[in-house]
Protein backbone atom coordinates (compact mmCIF):
# COMPACT_ATOMS: atom_id res chain seq x y z
CA UNK A 1 0.00 0.00 0.00
CA UNK A 2 1.15 3.52 -0.74
CA UNK A 3 0.52 6.21 1.84
CA UNK A 4 1.80 9.74 1.57
CA UNK A 5 -1.00 11.17 3.64
CA UNK A 6 -1.85 14.77 3.04
CA UNK A 7 -3.79 16.50 5.73
CA UNK A 8 -1.32 16.71 8.61
CA UNK A 9 -3.09 18.10 11.70
CA UNK A 10 -1.83 20.21 13.38
CA UNK A 11 -0.15 21.85 10.39
CA UNK A 12 3.65 21.69 10.66
CA UNK A 13 5.95 24.68 10.29
CA UNK A 14 7.83 23.19 7.35
CA UNK A 15 6.75 20.23 5.22
CA UNK A 16 8.70 19.45 2.08
CA UNK A 17 7.62 16.35 0.18
CA UNK A 18 8.67 14.86 -3.14
CA UNK A 19 5.70 12.70 -4.17
CA UNK A 20 7.46 11.18 -7.17
CA UNK A 21 10.46 9.92 -5.21
CA UNK A 22 10.36 6.82 -3.05
CA UNK A 23 11.50 7.54 0.47
CA UNK A 24 11.03 4.43 2.57
CA UNK A 25 8.93 1.30 2.93
CA UNK A 26 7.54 0.20 6.29
CA UNK A 27 7.40 -3.59 6.13
CA UNK A 28 5.78 -5.83 8.77
CA UNK A 29 8.70 -8.29 8.88
CA UNK A 30 11.74 -6.27 7.81
CA UNK A 31 11.45 -2.77 9.29
CA UNK A 32 13.53 -2.32 12.44
CA UNK A 33 13.50 0.35 15.14
CA UNK A 34 16.65 2.01 16.48
CA UNK A 35 16.16 3.97 19.69
CA UNK A 36 18.94 6.38 20.57
CA UNK A 37 19.76 7.33 24.18
CA UNK A 38 16.81 9.01 25.86
CA UNK A 39 14.22 7.75 23.37
CA UNK A 40 13.62 4.30 24.84
CA UNK A 41 10.17 5.20 26.20
CA UNK A 42 9.11 6.66 22.85
CA UNK A 43 10.28 3.47 21.14
CA UNK A 44 8.31 1.31 23.55
CA UNK A 45 5.12 3.27 22.86
CA UNK A 46 5.75 3.27 19.11
CA UNK A 47 6.14 -0.51 19.14
CA UNK A 48 2.83 -0.73 20.99
CA UNK A 49 0.82 1.63 18.78
CA UNK A 50 2.24 0.82 15.34
CA UNK A 51 2.80 -2.79 16.28
CA UNK A 52 -0.87 -3.28 17.12
CA UNK A 53 -2.18 -1.18 14.26
CA UNK A 54 -0.03 -2.44 11.42
CA UNK A 55 1.24 -5.80 12.64
CA UNK A 56 4.85 -4.61 12.89
CA UNK A 57 7.36 -6.41 15.07
CA UNK A 58 9.94 -3.56 14.85
CA UNK A 59 12.98 -5.46 16.14
CA UNK A 60 16.03 -3.57 17.34
CA UNK A 61 18.07 -2.12 14.50
CA UNK A 62 21.16 -0.02 13.90
CA UNK A 63 20.69 3.76 13.60
CA UNK A 64 20.64 4.85 9.98
CA UNK A 65 20.27 1.32 8.67
CA UNK A 66 18.12 0.39 5.70
CA UNK A 67 14.47 -0.41 6.50
CA UNK A 68 14.91 1.28 9.87
CA UNK A 69 13.01 3.86 11.86
CA UNK A 70 15.62 5.73 13.90
CA UNK A 71 14.83 7.85 16.95
CA UNK A 72 17.35 10.25 18.46
CA UNK A 73 17.73 13.38 20.58
CA UNK A 74 19.15 16.48 18.88
CA UNK A 75 19.75 19.23 21.44
CA UNK A 76 19.88 21.83 18.66
CA UNK A 77 16.12 21.44 18.17
CA UNK A 78 13.50 23.17 20.33
CA UNK A 79 12.36 21.39 23.48
CA UNK A 80 9.25 19.86 21.92
CA UNK A 81 10.41 20.32 18.35
CA UNK A 82 11.20 17.50 15.94
CA UNK A 83 12.52 16.80 12.47
CA UNK A 84 11.13 13.81 10.56
CA UNK A 85 13.08 12.68 7.51
CA UNK A 86 11.96 10.00 5.05
CA UNK A 87 14.71 9.28 2.51
CA UNK A 88 17.06 6.60 1.22
CA UNK A 89 14.96 3.72 2.47
CA UNK A 90 14.83 4.83 6.09
CA UNK A 91 12.92 7.08 8.50
CA UNK A 92 14.62 9.25 11.09
CA UNK A 93 12.88 11.24 13.82
CA UNK A 94 15.04 13.64 15.79
CA UNK A 95 13.66 15.68 18.67
CA UNK A 96 14.95 18.33 21.04
CA UNK A 97 13.80 16.06 23.87
CA UNK A 98 12.00 12.74 24.12
CA UNK A 99 8.77 14.75 23.94
CA UNK A 100 9.79 16.16 20.58
CA UNK A 101 10.62 12.68 19.29
CA UNK A 102 7.20 11.53 20.52
CA UNK A 103 5.39 14.28 18.61
CA UNK A 104 7.36 13.28 15.55
CA UNK A 105 6.06 9.73 15.87
CA UNK A 106 2.52 11.10 15.87
CA UNK A 107 3.26 12.75 12.53
CA UNK A 108 4.63 9.46 11.23
CA UNK A 109 1.37 7.76 12.18
CA UNK A 110 -0.56 10.34 10.16
CA UNK A 111 1.71 9.81 7.16
CA UNK A 112 1.03 6.07 7.32
CA UNK A 113 -2.70 6.62 6.94
CA UNK A 114 -5.76 5.95 9.11
CA UNK A 115 -4.84 2.27 9.51
CA UNK A 116 -2.02 3.41 11.82
CA UNK A 117 -4.66 4.51 14.37
CA UNK A 118 -6.38 1.13 14.68
CA UNK A 119 -5.89 -1.53 17.34
CA UNK A 120 -5.21 -4.44 14.96
CA UNK A 121 -3.95 -4.77 11.38
CA UNK A 122 -6.35 -4.92 8.45
CA UNK A 123 -6.12 -7.54 5.73
CA UNK A 124 -3.78 -6.59 2.93
CA UNK A 125 -1.22 -5.02 5.23
CA UNK A 126 1.37 -7.72 4.43
CA UNK A 127 2.74 -5.70 1.51
CA UNK A 128 3.83 -2.83 3.74
CA UNK A 129 3.49 0.94 3.46
CA UNK A 130 5.43 3.13 1.07
CA UNK A 131 6.29 6.68 2.06
CA UNK A 132 7.47 9.30 -0.41
CA UNK A 133 10.61 11.27 0.31
CA UNK A 134 9.73 13.93 2.84
CA UNK A 135 11.10 16.25 5.49
CA UNK A 136 8.88 17.70 8.22
CA UNK A 137 10.32 20.21 10.70
CA UNK A 138 8.04 21.34 13.45
CA UNK A 139 7.69 22.73 16.97
CA UNK A 140 4.74 24.01 19.01
CA UNK A 141 3.74 27.63 19.47
CA UNK A 142 2.63 27.17 23.09
CA UNK A 143 3.92 25.08 25.99
CA UNK A 144 0.41 24.56 27.46
CA UNK A 145 -1.88 22.81 24.96
CA UNK A 146 -4.68 21.47 27.06
CA UNK A 147 -8.06 19.88 27.42
CA UNK A 148 -10.14 20.03 30.60
CA UNK A 149 -12.47 17.08 31.18
CA UNK A 150 -15.16 17.37 33.84
CA UNK A 151 -15.76 13.91 35.33
CA UNK A 152 -17.58 15.29 38.37
CA UNK A 153 -20.88 16.14 36.67
CA UNK A 154 -20.92 12.88 34.73
CA UNK A 155 -18.41 10.23 35.65
CA UNK A 156 -16.26 8.82 32.85
CA UNK A 157 -14.94 5.32 33.58
CA UNK A 158 -11.20 4.84 33.46
CA UNK A 159 -11.11 3.27 30.00
CA UNK A 160 -12.71 6.42 28.58
CA UNK A 161 -10.14 8.63 30.30
CA UNK A 162 -7.30 6.54 28.85
CA UNK A 163 -8.91 6.79 25.41
CA UNK A 164 -8.98 10.58 25.76
CA UNK A 165 -5.30 10.61 26.63
CA UNK A 166 -4.69 8.75 23.37
CA UNK A 167 -6.74 11.37 21.55
CA UNK A 168 -4.77 14.20 23.15
CA UNK A 169 -1.51 12.56 22.11
CA UNK A 170 -2.72 12.06 18.54
CA UNK A 171 -3.38 15.81 18.35
CA UNK A 172 -0.10 16.85 20.04
CA UNK A 173 -1.92 18.19 23.12
CA UNK A 174 0.11 17.88 26.29
CA UNK A 175 -2.00 18.96 29.30
CA UNK A 176 -4.95 17.03 30.70
CA UNK A 177 -6.85 19.16 33.24
CA UNK A 178 -8.74 16.59 35.34
CA UNK A 179 -11.80 18.19 37.01
CA UNK A 180 -12.26 15.67 39.84
CA UNK A 181 -14.57 17.32 42.38
CA UNK A 182 -17.71 19.43 42.29
CA UNK A 183 -21.15 19.73 43.87
CA UNK A 184 -22.37 16.72 41.88
CA UNK A 185 -19.62 14.27 42.72
CA UNK A 186 -16.20 13.57 44.26
CA UNK A 187 -14.18 11.27 41.99
CA UNK A 188 -10.77 10.61 43.59
CA UNK A 189 -10.14 8.23 46.49
CA UNK A 190 -8.73 9.96 49.58
CA UNK A 191 -7.75 7.25 52.05
CA UNK A 192 -7.84 9.50 55.10
CA UNK A 193 -11.42 10.51 54.30
CA UNK A 194 -13.18 7.46 52.81
CA UNK A 195 -16.66 9.03 52.90
CA UNK A 196 -15.61 11.45 50.16
CA UNK A 197 -16.14 8.58 47.73
CA UNK A 198 -18.42 6.34 49.77
CA UNK A 199 -20.95 9.19 50.04
CA UNK A 200 -19.68 12.00 47.83
CA UNK A 201 -19.22 9.95 44.65
CA UNK A 202 -22.94 9.14 44.24
CA UNK A 203 -26.05 11.22 43.71
CA UNK A 204 -29.60 9.93 43.93
CA UNK A 205 -30.75 11.21 40.54
CA UNK A 206 -29.71 13.61 37.78
CA UNK A 207 -31.31 16.59 36.07
CA UNK A 208 -31.77 15.91 32.34
CA UNK A 209 -30.82 18.93 30.26
CA UNK A 210 -30.49 22.48 31.51
CA UNK A 211 -31.38 23.13 35.15
CA UNK A 212 -34.71 24.66 34.09
CA UNK A 213 -35.75 21.34 32.55
CA UNK A 214 -38.58 19.47 34.30
CA UNK A 215 -37.05 16.10 33.40
CA UNK A 216 -35.00 13.81 35.65
CA UNK A 217 -33.06 10.60 35.28
CA UNK A 218 -34.15 8.79 38.43
CA UNK A 219 -31.23 6.35 38.44
CA UNK A 220 -28.36 6.93 40.89
CA UNK A 221 -25.23 8.19 39.14
CA UNK A 222 -21.62 8.13 40.22
CA UNK A 223 -18.29 6.41 40.42
CA UNK A 224 -14.74 7.24 41.39
CA UNK A 225 -11.12 6.41 40.63
CA UNK A 226 -9.07 4.50 43.17
CA UNK A 227 -5.62 5.80 43.91
CA UNK A 228 -4.17 3.00 41.79
CA UNK A 229 -6.51 4.06 38.95
CA UNK A 230 -5.12 7.57 39.25
CA UNK A 231 -1.53 6.30 39.25
CA UNK A 232 -2.32 4.31 36.11
CA UNK A 233 -3.89 7.34 34.41
CA UNK A 234 -0.94 9.57 35.33
CA UNK A 235 1.60 6.99 34.15
CA UNK A 236 -0.32 6.42 30.91
CA UNK A 237 -0.35 10.17 30.32
CA UNK A 238 3.35 10.55 31.13
CA UNK A 239 4.27 7.87 28.61
CA UNK A 240 2.50 10.08 26.04
CA UNK A 241 4.25 13.23 27.34
CA UNK A 242 1.02 14.60 28.78
CA UNK A 243 0.91 16.27 32.20
CA UNK A 244 -2.19 15.67 34.32
CA UNK A 245 -3.32 18.72 36.32
CA UNK A 246 -5.81 17.71 39.05
CA UNK A 247 -8.56 20.07 40.13
CA UNK A 248 -9.91 20.01 43.69
CA UNK A 249 -12.54 22.75 44.04
CA UNK A 250 -12.11 25.20 46.95
CA UNK A 251 -14.14 26.94 48.46
CA UNK A 252 -17.20 26.77 46.16
CA UNK A 253 -18.56 23.84 44.14
CA UNK A 254 -18.11 21.71 47.25
CA UNK A 255 -21.50 20.21 48.15
CA UNK A 256 -20.36 16.63 47.46
CA UNK A 257 -17.60 17.06 50.07
CA UNK A 258 -20.03 18.70 52.54
CA UNK A 259 -22.52 15.85 52.02
CA UNK A 260 -19.78 13.42 53.04
CA UNK A 261 -18.41 15.54 55.92
CA UNK A 262 -21.08 18.04 57.04
CA UNK A 263 -18.68 19.85 59.39
CA UNK A 264 -17.01 21.34 56.31
CA UNK A 265 -20.05 23.52 55.64
CA UNK A 266 -21.46 26.58 57.37
CA UNK A 267 -23.21 24.68 60.15
CA UNK A 268 -24.31 27.86 61.94
CA UNK A 269 -26.36 28.90 58.91
CA UNK A 270 -27.87 25.68 57.50
CA UNK A 271 -28.36 22.06 58.48
CA UNK A 272 -25.41 20.69 56.54
CA UNK A 273 -26.18 17.15 57.74
CA UNK A 274 -29.30 17.22 55.60
CA UNK A 275 -27.38 17.93 52.39
CA UNK A 276 -26.84 15.21 49.81
CA UNK A 277 -24.73 15.23 46.69
CA UNK A 278 -26.31 17.83 44.43
CA UNK A 279 -28.59 16.50 41.71
CA UNK A 280 -29.00 19.57 39.50
CA UNK A 281 -26.77 22.18 37.83
CA UNK A 282 -25.78 25.79 38.32
CA UNK A 283 -24.08 27.84 41.05
CA UNK A 284 -24.55 26.25 44.45
CA UNK A 285 -24.96 28.36 47.62
CA UNK A 286 -23.47 25.65 49.86
CA UNK A 287 -19.79 26.53 50.20
CA UNK A 288 -16.99 25.59 52.57
CA UNK A 289 -16.78 27.22 55.99
CA UNK A 290 -13.65 29.35 56.51
CA UNK A 291 -12.53 27.40 59.57
CA UNK A 292 -9.24 25.90 60.68
CA UNK A 293 -10.92 22.50 60.45
CA UNK A 294 -11.67 23.07 56.78
CA UNK A 295 -8.12 24.20 56.10
CA UNK A 296 -6.63 21.13 57.78
CA UNK A 297 -9.09 18.81 56.00
CA UNK A 298 -8.12 20.09 52.57
CA UNK A 299 -4.43 20.12 53.44
CA UNK A 300 -4.78 16.42 54.21
CA UNK A 301 -6.64 15.90 50.94
CA UNK A 302 -3.96 17.74 49.01
CA UNK A 303 -1.18 15.76 50.69
CA UNK A 304 -2.61 12.64 49.04
CA UNK A 305 -3.23 14.50 45.78
CA UNK A 306 0.42 15.56 45.63
CA UNK A 307 1.50 11.94 46.04
CA UNK A 308 -0.66 10.95 43.06
CA UNK A 309 0.04 13.84 40.69
CA UNK A 310 3.72 14.77 40.29
CA UNK A 311 3.20 17.74 37.95
CA UNK A 312 4.03 21.30 38.93
CA UNK A 313 0.45 22.61 38.95
CA UNK A 314 -2.53 21.85 41.19
CA UNK A 315 -5.82 23.52 40.26
CA UNK A 316 -7.92 24.61 43.23
CA UNK A 317 -10.94 26.02 41.40
CA UNK A 318 -11.77 29.23 43.21
CA UNK A 319 -14.70 30.10 40.96
CA UNK A 320 -18.40 30.75 41.48
CA UNK A 321 -18.36 30.96 45.27
CA UNK A 322 -21.51 32.73 46.53
CA UNK A 323 -20.92 34.69 49.73
CA UNK A 324 -24.47 34.59 51.18
CA UNK A 325 -23.74 31.93 53.78
CA UNK A 326 -20.56 33.69 54.90
CA UNK A 327 -22.50 36.94 55.27
CA UNK A 328 -25.07 35.16 57.45
CA UNK A 329 -22.56 33.11 59.44
CA UNK A 330 -21.40 34.51 62.81
CA UNK A 331 -18.34 32.25 62.62
CA UNK A 332 -17.40 33.50 59.17
CA UNK A 333 -17.91 37.12 60.22
CA UNK A 334 -15.71 36.58 63.25
CA UNK A 335 -13.05 35.18 60.90
CA UNK A 336 -13.30 38.30 58.74
CA UNK A 337 -12.77 40.51 61.81
CA UNK A 338 -9.95 38.38 63.24
CA UNK A 339 -8.05 38.46 59.95
CA UNK A 340 -8.61 42.19 59.50
CA UNK A 341 -10.36 41.67 56.17
CA UNK A 342 -12.67 44.17 54.53
CA UNK A 343 -15.39 41.78 53.40
CA UNK A 344 -16.31 38.31 52.19
CA UNK A 345 -14.49 38.80 48.89
CA UNK A 346 -11.27 39.23 50.82
CA UNK A 347 -12.20 36.13 52.83
CA UNK A 348 -12.26 34.09 49.62
CA UNK A 349 -8.90 35.57 48.63
CA UNK A 350 -7.55 34.54 52.03
CA UNK A 351 -8.76 30.98 51.36
CA UNK A 352 -6.99 30.89 48.00
CA UNK A 353 -3.78 32.48 49.25
CA UNK A 354 -3.58 29.98 52.11
CA UNK A 355 -3.46 27.05 49.73
CA UNK A 356 -1.24 28.92 47.29
CA UNK A 357 1.41 29.34 49.99
CA UNK A 358 0.84 25.78 51.23
CA UNK A 359 1.49 24.40 47.73
CA UNK A 360 4.48 26.69 47.16
CA UNK A 361 6.11 25.43 50.35
CA UNK A 362 5.94 21.95 48.79
CA UNK A 363 7.39 22.99 45.47
CA UNK A 364 4.09 23.12 43.62
CA UNK A 365 2.19 25.90 41.87
CA UNK A 366 -1.41 26.90 42.40
CA UNK A 367 -3.57 27.53 39.37
CA UNK A 368 -7.19 28.63 39.61
CA UNK A 369 -10.03 30.16 37.65
CA UNK A 370 -9.84 33.92 37.16
CA UNK A 371 -11.95 34.69 40.26
CA UNK A 372 -8.82 34.02 42.31
CA UNK A 373 -7.72 37.52 41.27
CA UNK A 374 -10.62 39.09 43.17
CA UNK A 375 -10.75 40.31 46.74
CA UNK A 376 -7.05 40.46 47.45
CA UNK A 377 -5.87 43.38 49.53
CA UNK A 378 -3.00 45.41 47.97
CA UNK A 379 -0.59 43.92 50.49
CA UNK A 380 -1.91 40.39 49.96
CA UNK A 381 -1.58 39.47 46.29
CA UNK A 382 -1.63 36.00 44.86
CA UNK A 383 1.41 33.95 45.88
CA UNK A 384 4.40 34.16 43.58
CA UNK A 385 4.18 31.42 40.98
CA UNK A 386 0.38 31.22 41.02
CA UNK A 387 -1.25 31.02 37.58
CA UNK A 388 -4.70 31.88 36.29
CA UNK A 389 -7.12 30.02 34.02
CA UNK A 390 -8.96 32.84 32.28
CA UNK A 391 -12.49 31.50 31.66
CA UNK A 392 -14.93 34.43 31.84
CA UNK A 393 -13.24 35.99 28.82
CA UNK A 394 -9.80 37.44 28.19
CA UNK A 395 -10.01 40.14 30.89
CA UNK A 396 -8.88 37.98 33.80
CA UNK A 397 -5.93 36.69 31.81
CA UNK A 398 -4.94 40.19 30.77
CA UNK A 399 -5.04 41.40 34.37
CA UNK A 400 -3.11 38.36 35.60
CA UNK A 401 -0.38 38.69 32.97
CA UNK A 402 0.05 42.40 33.72
CA UNK A 403 0.37 41.51 37.40
CA UNK A 404 3.18 39.07 36.59
CA UNK A 405 1.27 35.79 36.67
CA UNK A 406 1.27 33.05 34.07
CA UNK A 407 -2.00 32.57 32.22
CA UNK A 408 -3.86 29.77 30.48
CA UNK A 409 -6.49 31.19 28.12
CA UNK A 410 -9.79 29.29 28.04
CA UNK A 411 -12.52 31.94 27.50
CA UNK A 412 -15.96 30.37 27.66
CA UNK A 413 -17.18 32.40 24.69
CA UNK A 414 -14.55 30.76 22.47
CA UNK A 415 -13.41 27.34 23.69
CA UNK A 416 -16.09 25.91 25.98
CA UNK A 417 -16.96 22.81 24.01
CA UNK A 418 -20.21 22.24 25.88
CA UNK A 419 -21.44 25.19 23.77
CA UNK A 420 -23.39 24.21 20.67
CA UNK A 421 -21.76 23.70 17.30
CA UNK A 422 -24.52 25.04 15.04
CA UNK A 423 -27.90 26.80 15.23
CA UNK A 424 -31.14 24.90 14.84
CA UNK A 425 -33.16 22.29 16.68
CA UNK A 426 -31.02 19.32 15.66
CA UNK A 427 -28.13 20.21 17.97
CA UNK A 428 -28.42 18.08 21.12
CA UNK A 429 -29.22 20.02 24.31
CA UNK A 430 -28.03 23.36 22.88
CA UNK A 431 -25.95 25.30 25.41
CA UNK A 432 -24.41 28.75 24.98
CA UNK A 433 -23.24 30.45 21.82
CA UNK A 434 -22.78 28.78 18.47
CA UNK A 435 -19.11 27.85 18.18
CA UNK A 436 -18.51 26.26 14.81
CA UNK A 437 -15.39 24.46 13.66
CA UNK A 438 -14.35 27.67 11.90
CA UNK A 439 -14.97 29.76 15.03
CA UNK A 440 -12.61 27.53 17.00
CA UNK A 441 -10.05 27.63 14.20
CA UNK A 442 -10.04 31.43 14.41
CA UNK A 443 -9.62 31.51 18.20
CA UNK A 444 -6.54 33.52 19.18
CA UNK A 445 -5.11 32.79 22.66
CA UNK A 446 -3.09 36.01 22.96
CA UNK A 447 -5.30 39.13 22.90
CA UNK A 448 -3.91 42.28 21.28
CA UNK A 449 -3.85 44.07 24.65
CA UNK A 450 -0.89 41.89 25.68
CA UNK A 451 2.51 42.57 24.16
CA UNK A 452 6.12 41.84 24.99
CA UNK A 453 6.78 40.23 28.36
CA UNK A 454 3.07 40.31 29.24
CA UNK A 455 2.21 38.29 26.13
CA UNK A 456 4.95 35.82 27.02
CA UNK A 457 3.08 35.03 30.24
CA UNK A 458 0.34 33.32 28.22
CA UNK A 459 1.49 29.73 28.66
CA UNK A 460 -1.07 28.61 26.12
CA UNK A 461 -4.71 27.64 26.07
CA UNK A 462 -7.09 24.81 26.75
CA UNK A 463 -10.53 23.75 25.63
CA UNK A 464 -13.00 22.90 28.39
CA UNK A 465 -15.55 20.10 28.38
CA UNK A 466 -18.15 20.63 31.10
CA UNK A 467 -20.37 17.57 31.21
CA UNK A 468 -23.69 18.61 32.75
CA UNK A 469 -25.42 17.58 29.51
CA UNK A 470 -22.87 14.97 28.40
CA UNK A 471 -23.91 11.73 30.02
CA UNK A 472 -21.40 9.38 28.40
CA UNK A 473 -18.33 9.23 26.21
CA UNK A 474 -20.29 9.33 22.94
CA UNK A 475 -21.79 12.68 23.97
CA UNK A 476 -18.37 13.96 25.01
CA UNK A 477 -16.97 12.86 21.64
CA UNK A 478 -19.73 14.72 19.83
CA UNK A 479 -19.04 17.98 21.65
CA UNK A 480 -15.25 17.66 21.43
CA UNK A 481 -14.78 16.60 17.83
CA UNK A 482 -14.00 17.78 15.26
CA UNK A 483 -13.50 21.07 17.14
CA UNK A 484 -10.62 19.71 19.21
CA UNK A 485 -8.67 19.15 15.99
CA UNK A 486 -9.06 22.84 15.12
CA UNK A 487 -8.09 23.85 18.64
CA UNK A 488 -5.01 21.61 18.49
CA UNK A 489 -3.83 23.42 15.39
CA UNK A 490 -4.42 26.81 17.03
CA UNK A 491 -2.20 26.01 20.02
CA UNK A 492 0.47 24.07 18.13
CA UNK A 493 0.90 25.70 14.74
CA UNK A 494 2.38 29.07 13.80
CA UNK A 495 -0.83 30.34 12.24
CA UNK A 496 -1.32 33.83 10.79
CA UNK A 497 -3.63 36.31 12.55
CA UNK A 498 -7.18 35.04 12.97
CA UNK A 499 -8.82 36.77 9.95
CA UNK A 500 -6.04 35.56 7.65
CA UNK A 501 -6.20 31.88 8.55
CA UNK A 502 -6.97 29.57 5.65
CA UNK A 503 -9.96 27.71 6.99
CA UNK A 504 -10.74 26.17 3.61
CA UNK A 505 -7.31 24.55 3.55
CA UNK A 506 -7.88 23.27 7.08
CA UNK A 507 -11.23 21.79 6.00
CA UNK A 508 -9.43 20.06 3.16
CA UNK A 509 -6.95 18.49 5.56
CA UNK A 510 -9.83 17.47 7.81
CA UNK A 511 -11.08 15.17 5.04
CA UNK A 512 -8.09 12.95 5.75
CA UNK A 513 -8.41 13.48 9.49
CA UNK A 514 -12.01 12.26 9.71
CA UNK A 515 -10.76 8.85 8.57
CA UNK A 516 -8.27 8.86 11.46
CA UNK A 517 -11.06 9.74 13.90
CA UNK A 518 -13.11 6.89 12.45
CA UNK A 519 -10.21 4.50 13.01
CA UNK A 520 -9.92 5.75 16.60
CA UNK A 521 -13.65 5.13 17.16
CA UNK A 522 -14.54 8.76 17.86
CA UNK A 523 -18.26 9.62 17.69
CA UNK A 524 -17.65 13.08 16.26
CA UNK A 525 -20.21 15.49 14.84
CA UNK A 526 -20.33 14.93 11.06
CA UNK A 527 -19.81 18.06 8.91
CA UNK A 528 -23.38 17.76 7.61
CA UNK A 529 -24.87 17.76 11.11
CA UNK A 530 -25.79 15.28 13.82
CA UNK A 531 -26.79 11.75 12.98
CA UNK A 532 -30.27 10.75 14.18
CA UNK A 533 -28.93 8.93 17.24
CA UNK A 534 -26.82 11.98 18.21
CA UNK A 535 -29.85 14.24 18.60
CA UNK A 536 -31.63 14.74 21.92
CA UNK A 537 -35.16 15.91 21.06
CA UNK A 538 -37.15 17.15 24.04
CA UNK A 539 -34.18 17.93 26.29
CA UNK A 540 -34.09 21.58 27.27
CA UNK A 541 -30.90 23.54 26.63
CA UNK A 542 -29.98 27.19 27.10
CA UNK A 543 -28.88 28.63 23.77
CA UNK A 544 -27.51 32.14 23.54
CA UNK A 545 -28.05 34.04 20.34
CA UNK A 546 -25.71 36.22 18.33
CA UNK A 547 -21.96 36.46 18.31
CA UNK A 548 -20.28 35.98 21.69
CA UNK A 549 -18.81 39.11 23.25
CA UNK A 550 -15.06 39.59 23.38
CA UNK A 551 -14.57 40.42 27.04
Amino acid sequence: MTHDAAGLIPAPRHDQSRPGRAGARIHPRRTALAAGPGTEGVARLLRTTLGQALGLSLPDGAPGGDDTISLRIDAALETEGYRLTVADGRVEIAGGTAAGVHWGTQTLRQLLGPEAFRRAPLRGAETGWELAERTVEDAPRFAWRGLMLDVARHFMPKDGVLAYLDLLAAHKLNVFHFHLTDDQGWRVEIRRYPKLTEVGAWRERTKLGHRASPLWDERPHGGHYTQDDIREIVAYAAERHITVVPEIDIPGHSQAAIAAYPELGNTDVIDTASLGVWTTWGINPNVLAPTDNTLRFYEHVLEEVLELFPGAFVHIGGDECPKDQWKASPAAQERVRALGLADEDELQSWFIRHFGHWLAERGRRLIGWDEILEGGAPDAPLPEGAAVSSWRGYAGGIAAARAGHDVVMCPEQQVYFDHRQAPGEDEPVPIGYVRTLEDVYRFEPVPPQLTGADADRVLGAQANLWTEVMEDRRRVDYQAFPRLAAFAEVVWSALPPSPERDFEAFQGRMEAHYARLDALGVSYRPPAGPLPWQRRPGLLGRPREGAPPIV
